[in-house]
């Protein structure tokens, strides 16, 4: 199980975590808020005085009689053009707000998951990761959109309008407020009620679907080797299935939703006409308020028309946010010290009983182990696959919190380094160096963003991979396309030899940097890891013994986590142990 932080936050949490998170943008979120206060009140207004002046005209031209309409006409027309021009304001206040809290979010949700990386994040798929800082994070869109703007708008447009209609009338005021009390409260809270957990199921269902099928399409290959395509289809379509009923049951109570609130506006509408007739023929209201009235309770019902399916859009909205807090609230493997040490200038490397095991009650995959790599000393870990060579190396870069044991860089104990400052000091080239879908060039300056072009161009003939990138049709700025397909295994690791190039770090450790190349390749690539490591502390980590003329240093033999022979390649030859079965076994 992973470390959580302490506390857990229940759903209102969460939506109020969310809403806390939008605090450097509460003026946009306010003017887009007041824009659109200014347009529903512009609106029922249009729709009051147009019914009030049509009446007054009708009956004015029955009557014979003269009237003032000037007055009228301009405040239809100040009406119109508000509501016309705060429509347009409101949608690009309010949309650039989005956009902006969601750009926000995003960085805020990545500067989050990078201190999780690689240690807490192994449980989770890469495509779901994109899942949620994509799309989860675009539903929450819907908090400031859907929730805050129509629930705020609907408080203070209410109030006033009621309010205003209070002048004319008490009794269609409380009728009116009655039905809207029912369409903007209790039928949103239902709707919220019945649309929970579809809507959770939407956003796991579109979740698990993107996963499946983002394995059936790099996996492609692979599916049709073993004529597994259709099972995967059929997966995919189960999934699609079930999002689909979300969708639909979702939908169907977007349509209730907007049935009940029609009925509600004409109710409330027969009911004002019904309660203003005797005041007509009292004479406490003039006939042409009774049309105002008419359409100034019906126009009042925009203010709640949100408020349901804004509710129903709750449950999908908890459901995401939930899905990135579980994230965020992981903690890290590795933390920052409180007062770190600087960065040492010595680099002696020291390492006494190291434990490391990767999950509580698991073997140890470091069991006590003792190394030395002085500064500019090289030295090669050798040992079957599982001895521990490649999680030494997690270890030392702090990609993972290691139990017990004493590991000190220049007399300083490891744990007191910032992280990132520690990672400034160690170049890795590894089996699995990751090319980014980008230009060549954008690639190699991840090792040293302010390099300039001769200091790249000489990286990458040192590396031998120079005169292969200005053979491509845009040279340096060629893309790359997904995980480099236009490099082949052996291409790639040079370009991340570059890159330790560029980053000119005293400590060089080199994981298995020939695994999986054939003989001639794997001899070019160590050609060019030889100049690499001049000038450097090198831990060299393979398994490949042929790759040890390379290193002329020490080796140490890792057995199960532990050191069990160590010294010059000739002295572990004599010794007739670990190292000289290894070697027996690869010229067999």
């Amino acid at each position: 199980m992973k470390p959580r932080a302490p506390v857990a936050s229940p759903k209102t949490a969460d939506f109020w975590r969310v809403v806390r998170l939008f605090g450097p943008y509460k003026s946009w979120m306010t003017g887009g808020a007041v824009i659109a206060l200014a347009t529903l009140l512009a609106n029922v207004g249009l729709m009051a005085v147009s019914g009030w002046f049509i009446a007054s005209m009708a009956l004015a031209g029955l009557a014979g009689a003269a009237m003032n309409y000037f007055t009228p006409a301009a405040l239809i027309r100040f009406f119109a053009i508000v509501r016309t021009g705060g429509r347009y304001l409101e949608r690009l206040v309010t949309h650039e707000a989005t956009l902006r809290l969601l750009a926000s979010l995003r960085v805020w949700f990545y500067e989050h998951i990078e201190p999780l990386a690689p240690a807490r994040l192994m449980q989770y798929r890469g495509v779901d990761l994109a899942s949620r800082i994509q799309v989860d994070i675009d539903t929450l869109d819907h908090v400031y959109l859907r929730l805050l703007v129509p629930f705020g708008v609907a408080i203070l447009g209410l109030g006033v309008m009621l309010a205003v209609m209070a002048t004319f009338s008490v009794r269609v005021t409380v009728s009116t407020g009655i039905f809207l009390l029912l369409g903007g409260v209790a039928l949103p809270l239902y709707l919220q009620r019945r649309g929970s957990r579809p809507g959770q199921r939407l956003v796991e269902s579109r979740a698990a679907l993107r996963t499946a099928a983002a394995d059936g399409l790099q996996g492609l290959a692979e599916l049709r080797v073993y004529g597994a395509v259709e099972g995967q289809a059929q997966i995919v379509g189960e999934l699609s299935n079930e999002h689909i009923q979300a969708q639909r049951e979702l939908s169907r109570l977007t349509g209730l939703s907007q049935a009940s609130l029609g009925l509600l506006a004409n109710l409330a509408l027969w009911c004002a006409v019904i309660l203003s007739v005797p005041l007509v023929k009292a004479r406490a209201l003039g006939p042409p308020d009774l049309a105002m009235l008419a359409l100034f309770v019906l126009a009042s019902f925009e203010a709640v028309l949100p408020l349901p399916q804004a509710l129903q859009n709750l449950g999908e909205v908890l459901a995401a946010a939930r899905r990135l807090f579980d994230i965020v609230d992981t903690l890290p493997a590795v933390t920052s010290p409180a007062q770190p040490c600087p960065v040492p200038d010595e680099t002696r490397l020291q390492i006494r009983g190291l434990k490391f095991r990767y999950a509580e009650g698991s073997r140890w995959v470091l069991d006590g182990l003792d190394l030395d790599l002085p500064a500019g000393a090289r030295l090669a870990v050798v040992g079957h696959t599982g001895a521990g060579k490649s999680s030494l190396v997690q270890v030392l870069v702090r990609f993972w919190e290691y139990q017990e044991g004493d590991v000190r860089l220049g007399g300083r104990d490891l744990r007191m380094f910032q992280p990132e400052e520690l990672r400034r000091l160690i170049a890795v080239v590894s089996q699995d160096a990751y090319i980014f879908n980008a230009t060549v060039r954008e690639n190699l300056l991840l090792a040293r963003p302010e390099a300039a072009e001769e200091e790249l161009v000489e990286a990458c003939k040192t590396a031998q991979i120079h005169d292969f990138i200005v053979s491509l049709p845009q040279g340096y700025d060629t893309e790359l396309g997904e995980a480099g397909t236009l490099f082949s295994g052996g291409q790639a690791r040079r370009i991340a030899i570059a890159r330790a190039l560029l980053k000119n770090a005293p400590i060089l450790v080199l994981d298995e940097p020939t695994e999986g190349l054939d003989g001639p390749t794997a001899r070019d690539l160590l050609e060019a890891i030889g100049k690499l490591m001049e000038g450097r502390s090198v831990l060299f980590i393979t398994h490949h013994l042929e790759a040890l003329s390379h290193l002329m240093g020490e080796v140490a033999v890792l057995e199960n986590g532990l050191v069990v022979e160590h010294g010059t390649v000739a002295e572990l030859m004599q010794l007739n142990g670990a190292f000289r079965r290894m070697r027996d076994a690869l010229l067999d």
